[in-house]
């Protein structure tokens, strides 16, 4: 598990700038596990699942998750395929927070 799965996400109020540069980089390299950043602006990954159900579960797991960590994604169902999107409405880009949530819904595997 990941250093950041440990962590918990903090609310952004606004008022601060996305994350851009190095510190985007070393986040994302800290996160691996194939997540990607999107045009400097939202993380986004797919998860791949045996049947639907898989799929399901796992959906419901980050949506568990979402509610207690405060911080929501984008989440995209299909059968056998989950689809994660993050970022930070408030800012309109990323925060550490965006990474700590992707390696903690990693974990939720």
């Amino acid at each position: 598990m990941s250093d950041l799965a440990s962590k918990e996400c903090v609310p952004c109020k606004g008022g601060v700038p996305p994350l851009q540069g190095e510190e985007l980089t070393r986040l994302q390299n800290e996160l691996g596990g194939d997540w990607q950043v999107i045009g400097g602006h939202h993380l986004e990954k797919d998860y791949r699942f045996p049947n639907f159900r898989e799929a399901l579960d796992f959906t419901n797991s980050v949506g568990e998750l979402a509610e207690a960590q405060g911080h929501h994604p984008d989440i995209y169902l299909a059968w056998g395929k989950v689809k994660v999107t993050i970022w930070t409405h408030k800012i309109d880009g990323l925060t550490e927070s965006d990474f700590v949530f992707a390696a903690k819904s990693d974990a939720a595997l």
